[in-house]
């Protein structure tokens, strides 16, 4: 039988990027859907702008294109719902990335071919387009989750990652329902529980167009809340 692969997109404002995301992205589902079961699941988090609408008209053509909306709640519960959702419709295969532009489909079929071989096949930016301020904040991240959970990883939070239905259905009940950084836990667990993981270099580029929601301020203000997230999570985990 065919193994379902669910690749799933949150979006905010992106209406400068969504024809380009679903360009790039459907045909890599339509290549792994002989039966007609994976989808393209883009989770629109409550545009201001057209994107929602922009997907809409997309989908008509193309049926594997599954266009979601919800009320703004932000990046981390927003590819939470995603990941839910793709639980839900049964997906043997999850694939997680970004709406902006800066990762690159051609380099999925490298972690497609592993999937028999790991539990969860994760992204690492070696170099990145998007600015030395944000691979800093990686950096420290990485440092931080050595201290609490007492795991080496090179890259916690990149949105290119392949992960089983059984690796999600297992982690996803350890973090809070709407947590702000669910891909740096689903990380983390896949390491501090020796679970079979794999960590592949990817390109990373700028960011393709429109404005990025996430600044300094907001960086800031989540790192606060992931200290004391991160603390209850290892109390937690005991």
């Amino acid at each position: 039988m065919e193994d379902i692969l669910y690749i799933v997109v949150p979006a905010y404002n992106e209406s400068e990027n969504i024809r380009r995301l679903v360009s790039d992205w459907y045909p890599v589902v339509e290549r792994h859907s002989a039966e007609g079961k994976s989808r393209l699941v883009v989770v629109n988090d409550g545009s201001r702008d057209d994107t929602y609408e922009i997907l809409q008209k997309l989908a008509l053509s193309r049926p594997l294109l599954q266009p979601l909306i919800k009320p703004n709640g932000g990046h981390g519960p927003t590819v939470l719902f995603a990941y839910r959702y793709a639980l839900g419709q049964k997906a043997d295969y999850i694939f997680q990335t970004d709406s902006d532009g800066q990762t690159n489909p051609a380099e999925f079929e490298a972690f497609w071919e592993m999937r028999k071989s790991y539990d969860a096949v994760f992204g690492n930016r070696i170099r990145r387009g998007d600015g030395q301020s944000r691979a800093f904040v990686e950096k420290v991240l990485c440092l931080i989750l050595r201290y609490y959970f007492r795991v080496s990883v090179p890259d916690a939070n990149a949105p290119f990652r392949l992960m089983t239905r059984a690796y999600l259905e297992e982690f996803l009940p350890k973090m809070p329902e709407d947590y702000n950084l669910p891909n740096v836990m689903l990380t983390t667990f896949g390491v501090f529980f020796r679970r079979r993981v794999k960590f592949v270099p990817i390109s990373f580029r700028p960011r393709q167009g429109g404005t990025n929601s996430i600044n300094v301020r907001k960086i800031v203000k989540i790192g606060r809340q992931a200290l004391t997230d991160f603390k209850a999570i290892r109390v937690q985990l005991g």
